[in-house]
């Protein structure tokens, strides 16, 4: 088996689909099919059974597959090893990066270090903190990007710290937040944790919600349009003016802060180009911050 065999295995596993998995592979159905046969033959064994819903593994597939997924991972691995050989900052850089830094922060981070390094190449993966932490944790990634304490024992770097508020269009007392309409979105289990203890200290009833949605942005457009209030980190609303802020306090009086951290593993920066990624991050958060 090639790289090439492998990559078909490891996305036709994803997939589950020939004809998406053909669409990832930039290859056609029939093309696809034919390089599926050709494994077959040569193992003597068969990979996948079509179904209604797509195709299903075999025990012998799974197995292949698997195998696959180790074999890229080992190869990216040689080719960052090799590179780094030489001294030179080229490759590929994986990132997971939680959402609110994915929208806000990554792209200038991005465009900069590239215009730095402009031989490197990016993998990114969007997702809320706690999936990225256990992306670092499993070393999926180089880098990962995470707003929370999630008990990390590697190398970590402290970026940015930001409240928690009430947000609302018109001024409102926090006494009536239970009886007024809350904008509700989905975000990490750790921040709602947060939120949560936060509203049972302060509150005997519910809050009254009454739009969900999925993104913080959007729920940031329902407040200023006067929709409700929300309660979000302070840095969702560093573009919006007119929007009436509450930092939210403990029982102690103190605001609920939020961390974002940069986590990566020791070993990793013997690959230069996870070296210089952290040591750039590290010297535009002294000098400008993130």
């Amino acid at each position: 088996m090639d790289e090439r065999d492998w990559i078909v295995l490891k996305t036709l596993y994803d997939e589950k689909n020939i004809t998406k998995a053909a669409q990832q592979l930039f290859i056609s159905q029939p093309a696809l099919t034919h390089r599926l046969q050709q494994l077959e033959q040569k193992f003597t064994v068969k990979i996948v059974v079509r179904g209604r819903r797509g195709v299903q593994f075999t025990p012998q597939g799974e197995y292949l597959a698997k195998y696959a997924v180790d074999m890229l991972a080992k190869f990216q691995q040689m080719k960052e090893n090799v590179l780094n050989m030489d001294y030179r900052v080229e490759g590929v850089l994986k990132l997971g990066v939680s959402n609110f830094f994915t929208d806000y922060k990554l792209p200038n981070l991005l465009k900069r270090f590239k215009e730095q390094y402009p031989h490197v190449e990016f993998k990114v993966r969007t997702d809320f903190s706690s999936e990225i932490a256990h992306l670092i944790y499993n070393q999926d990634v180089h880098v990962g990007f995470v707003k929370g304490d999630y008990g990390w024992k590697g190398q970590k770097r402290l970026l940015f710290e930001e409240e928690l508020c009430i947000a609302s269009k018109e001024k409102i007392a926090i006494d009536d937040l239970p009886s007024l309409p809350r904008i509700d979105y989905r975000t990490d289990p750790l921040l709602k944790t947060y939120v949560d203890n936060w509203w049972y200290e302060n509150y005997s009833q519910p809050s009254l919600v009454s739009i969900e949605v999925d993104k913080v942005d959007t729920c940031k457009k329902m407040v200023v349009n006067g929709l409700g209030y929300a309660i979000v980190p302070t840095m969702i609303l560093s573009d919006i003016e007119d929007v009436h802020k509450i930092i939210i306090k403990t029982k102690d009086g103190m605001p609920i802060i939020r961390k974002t951290w940069m986590f990566f593993h020791e070993e990793s920066l013997q690959l230069n180009v996870v070296k210089a990624f952290v040591d750039f991050v590290e010297k535009l958060n002294l000098e400008e911050g993130i």
